[in-house]
């Protein structure tokens, strides 16, 4: 089993990346954030989940174990593939799905394509004692959904999800409420 990979980028695609090493190309799927800050020719390295199904042989990346951890958690749900299980990384950063996970606040994992209600809860029910790994600080159920509002506005403008939580890192803990975080960020995207 492949559990980690390291070589240069020779292609890019929407979906994925190939990777070589040693003379052979990974195809590689990666979370969007990830894909968008890799270039083709550059040197990279992920910590690799392979998916064996009956008709496919699939290779996931992370830049840090402790994202392959929860995506492992997250596909040990039943109904959850790892193509969804990568949708989540879309949706929230690693930290932000801990906090949803441990606050049993499953509207974050409702925003991913192909997680209704239903599957939502049973992630929150199955996983919120399993949660371990540095991911982060747990934030409140209030913090979360005023960055995920904030995140959803800013993608409505028209700019990319990961653009938009870089910019809502910059703003500060004492800015509070969705309208006044998402002014602060087109602040710091307009720069």
């Amino acid at each position: 089993m492949l559990a980690y990979i390291k070589g240069q980028v020779k292609l890019k695609t929407e979906q994925f990346v190939v990777v070589e090493n040693g003379g052979i190309g990974y195809k590689i799927f990666v979370p969007a954030d990830i894909l968008v800050e890799l270039k083709e020719g550059e040197e990279t390295e992920f910590y690799t989940y392979q998916h064996v199904r009956e008709d496919a042989l699939l290779l996931f990346g992370f830049k840090s174990y402790n994202q392959l951890q929860l995506f492992e958690l997250l596909i040990s749900i039943s109904g959850v593939g790892p193509k969804t299980a990568l949708g989540v990384f879309a949706v929230a950063e690693p930290a932000d799905i801990k906090s949803a996970i441990v606050n049993e606040d499953a509207s974050v994992l409702k925003k991913v394509s192909g997680i209704g209600a239903k599957t939502a809860e049973r992630i929150v029910l199955e996983l919120k004692n399993k949660i371990k790994g540095d991911f982060g600080e747990i934030r409140t159920k209030e913090e979360m959904s005023g960055d995920v509002d904030s995140i959803e506005a800013l993608v409505s403008l028209g700019y990319p999800a990961n653009e938009a939580r870089e910019a809502l890192r910059e703003v500060g803990k004492e800015v509070v409420g969705a309208s006044d975080r998402v002014r602060e960020a087109l602040k710091v995207l307009g720069k």
